[in-house]
């Protein structure tokens, strides 16, 4: 029996047997080492995505000790007080405050602009890596491709942009499971110094505003639409790290896929119209966010089992999207694949604001690369990062 171990290698290195083993056993899970509830269906995890008895927090409900749950160790503060303030850890009516505000940099027309500078910027890079004979997708295409828009957008300048990949990696390990000691410290550091830089940048954008994001958000902050300069400080780091984390594994785990299916790829090769839906097909194929977390803020019953107050589900997003009821033959990638409701962007009132943006930059990336590296092969076996709700490889070495 395929067993859910997110320490085992084995089990990280392809968790979809586990997922089909939960599925088959039932529609939830307690699961003992992390004291959360599994889920594993797509009609579950659809459904309790959008279910307000759930949230992302229960801090605007209840303290600590009323919901059971140990507050977190002190020296751990710099990184609650980050992500506690960003709206994906905010519930209604504060995440419905910064999601209008933030929302306005994200509509269709302003994502659309961007279409230009990201299509540009992907044929650079990709052109940079073809002149080097090859070198590592992640770092040579995947990851400076979404860091580069986010930070235009933000208006980070450029020459301190390349301290924001670390910061955001080091701060989103503590939504592993069960992070060590270790990890939370370089996330504390992490948050502090970022915050910090934050800070700075926000208070010369008050002296000297821009076209940006940032000086928007103090512009609509003046105007009265009130965003304390904490929210403001974690929401963009939040867009940030949601702005490129899933896009850069999106990238690296797509083309992986792709070369290990040669058949798919040479089809790719041979007609580009279809890169929308095999963008569409490699977010579901191999989920670059493996699960989500929800607080039950009111007991629930799912199948006759009820889960209580202050317990917490882990919605299995990888799981959901192999789930045969919803997906024809699951296990095979088809590129053509119409029908395919995914759920790699999360749904309801948390779902992905920059969901638009990463398909952008997902078809931006994937055009150059059939255009300007037709022959792109694996160079060496990628190496496998230990994480799994944020699934992805350390690099992906490719030659030409």
């Amino acid at each position: 029996m395929a067993a859910f171990d997110p320490w085992d290698p084995a089990f990280v290195a392809d968790p979809y047997p586990a997922y089909a083993e939960l599925r088959a056993r039932g529609r939830v899970h307690h699961y003992e080492p992390t004291g959360q509830w599994l889920v594993p269906h797509h009609a579950d995890v659809s459904a309790l995505l959008r279910d307000r008895r759930l949230g992302r927090t229960y801090l605007h409900r209840f303290t600590h000790e009323e919901f059971g749950r140990t507050p977190p160790p002190p020296e751990h503060e710099p990184f609650h007080t980050l992500n506690d303030h960003g709206m994906l850890d905010l519930e209604p009516p504060d995440h419905t405050r910064i999601r209008r505000l933030v929302s306005k940099a994200f509509t269709p027309r302003t994502v659309e602009r961007l279409v230009p500078y990201v299509r540009g910027l992907a044929d650079e890079l990709v052109s940079g890596l073809v002149a080097a004979g090859g070198g590592d997708l992640l770092t040579d295409v995947a990851e400076p491709l979404p860091v580069a828009v986010i930070a235009e957008m933000l208006g980070i300048p450029e020459a301190d942009r390349a301290a924001l990949r670390p910061w955001s990696a080091d701060i989103c390990g503590m939504y592993e499971l069960n992070p060590s000691e270790e990890t939370a410290r370089r996330a504390v550091r992490a948050s502090v110094e970022f915050s910090e830089y934050l800070r700075e940048l926000i208070a010369a954008r008050r002296e000297k505003p821009g076209e940006d994001l940032i000086s928007g958000l103090i512009a609509a902050h003046d105007e009265g639409d009130r965003l304390t300069e904490q929210e403001m400080i974690s929401t963009c780091v939040l867009l940030l790290n949601a702005g490129h984390e899933a896009t850069v594994n999106a990238t690296v785990n797509g083309w992986w896929a792709l070369l290990r299916h040669p058949a798919q790829l040479a089809a790719l090769r041979a007609d580009h119209s279809l890169v929308p839906t095999a963008v569409e097909e490699l977010l579901r194929y191999d989920t670059p966010l493996q699960l989500f977390e929800r607080w039950v803020l009111e007991d629930i019953e799912i199948d006759g089992t009820v889960i209580p107050r202050g317990a917490e589900l882990a919605l299995l997003f990888g799981s959901a999207n192999h789930d045969p009821a919803v997906f024809t033959d699951p296990g095979r990638l088809d590129l053509t694949r119409a029908d395919n409701p995914h759920i790699s962007f999360s749904a309801g009132i948390h779902y992905c604001i920059g969901a638009p943006l990463a398909r952008i930059e997902l078809a931006a990336s994937m055009t150059a690369l059939l255009e300007k590296a037709p022959a792109l092969a694996l160079a060496a076996e990628p190496e496998r990062k230990p994480n799994f709700v944020i699934r992805g490889p350390a690099g992906l070495p490719v030659s030409l």
